[in-house]
């Protein structure tokens, strides 16, 4: 059910192409390459699995951990207000 003048779906449509974003962000931040054999944060040795597992990695698993804690927003507000919307 829509509310106010957007029609139905619109709701949805939000809601998906927030996800399709988060997803290529994500994507685009997955390393490619070669692995590094040592951190380039903390300089140490990164396991050959995690290097196995993640072509490109650079970061051993506590730093990344950090990295990942960090948050990351798309800067992109789709819930804007009607004013903002009549404008």
């Amino acid at each position: 059910m829509a509310s106010g003048w957007a029609r139905d779906g619109a709701i949805q449509d939000q809601i998906d192409d927030s996800i399709n974003d988060a997803v290529q962000n994500a994507r685009a931040r997955m390393p490619v390459g070669e692995s590094a054999t040592h951190c380039d944060e903390c300089e140490e040795p990164i396991p050959a699995r995690r290097r196995e597992a993640l072509p490109g990695v650079r970061t051993c698993v506590s730093c990344q951990s950090l990295r990942d804690k960090r948050t990351v927003h798309s800067g992109i507000n789709r819930r804007g207000s009607k004013d903002s919307q009549l404008r």
